[in-house]
């Protein structure tokens, strides 16, 4: 099997390493169990909404549900949208995770275009790719906002792929998340689940073409001819 000619990349979970908005949470008196039902509320709120043909920044579903999940604590911060700004400051401050900038070295060595597909908004994750040397690297940055719909909808990854002038089939797709894998393998794009934590991968979703637990390792299974 040929390597991609372009690899869009995933970056909530995926490149960026999440786990200082769990700690801000912790601070600021919240258990932290509190990130994850967030992070899942705001997934099923993106996806509803792309689901009825509707469509709003991640930032604002964001803020929204985090507020509602702290109001909602058995001991409840005093002014909880002050608290859910405190949290979500940190956004711009997180790191990619220690194996990414190689593995993205190592695609872009190999003459793979780079690009990031994410939910979120781009700006966001600017100082991280920035701080690690790699933000070159990327040929561009797409924001689902484009498209008007939040993946795993097929307009994103259709809309990316045509925007590089790249047949969906020689294009691949990378996330930590199944959901997003498997819905650019159903918009035509191959994918790769970088299996970063373990587990089995859904049998009700469709096999990944590559799966790794870190982005080298995938890179290097990407590029096996």
């Amino acid at each position: 099997m040929p390597a991609p000619e372009l690899v869009l990349l995933d970056v909530n979970e995926t490149l960026t390493d999440m786990s200082p908005v769990r700690a801000r949470l912790v601070d600021v008196g919240a258990p932290g169990s509190v990130f994850d039902a967030w992070f899942a509320a705001v997934l099923r709120d993106g996806f509803a909404l792309a689901a009825a043909g509707g469509y709003a920044e991640f930032a604002d579903i964001a803020e929204h549900d985090l507020v509602g999940l702290l109001a909602r604590l058995p001991n409840p911060p005093s002014d909880p949208e002050q608290t859910a700004a405190q949290v979500l400051a940190v956004l711009p401050d997180l790191e990619l995770h220690p194996d990414v900038a190689d593995g993205l070295r190592r695609l872009h060595r190999s003459g793979v275009r780079l690009m990031t597909l994410t939910n979120g908004a781009t700006r966001m994750s600017e100082g991280a790719f920035a701080r690690a040397g790699v933000l070159d690297l990327l040929e561009d940055r797409l924001p689902v906002a484009d498209a008007g719909a939040w993946k795993p909808a097929a307009a994103p990854y259709r809309y990316a792929v045509d925007r590089a002038g790249v047949a969906a089939d020689r294009a691949a797709l990378v996330a930590v998340h199944p959901w997003d894998v498997d819905g650019a393998l159903r918009a035509g794009l191959r994918g790769a689940w970088l299996s970063r934590e373990g587990g089995r991968w859904p049998a009700y979703l469709l096999e990944p073409t590559w799966t790794a637990p870190d982005l080298g390792s995938l890179a290097d299974a990407m590029l096996q001819p």
